[in-house]
């Protein structure tokens, strides 16, 4: 997908986001995405029945990441 394309699908607005959107937003699969849900790396919240990504929870991985990537 394009990069303009991308930006149009993606809606600051959000607070939380489906798995899917997360991926999306991390450019990864979704299976990819649950494992990292799985493993307690990427913050998740139950809303009724369903389990939801907060928005500020994928920037937060990322700067993770990007810390221990500096640290290495």
């Amino acid at each position: 997908m394009a990069t303009a394309q991308l930006a149009e699908t993606i809606d600051p607005t959000l607070v939380l986001l489906t798995v899917e959107e997360a991926a999306r937003r991390l450019q990864i699969g979704r299976t990819t995405c649950y494992g990292l849900i799985r493993s307690g790396e990427l913050e998740t919240v139950p809303v009724g029945r369903l389990r939801r990504v907060p928005a500020d929870a994928v920037p937060e991985y990322v700067n993770r990441l990007r810390t221990a990537h500096r640290a290495a």
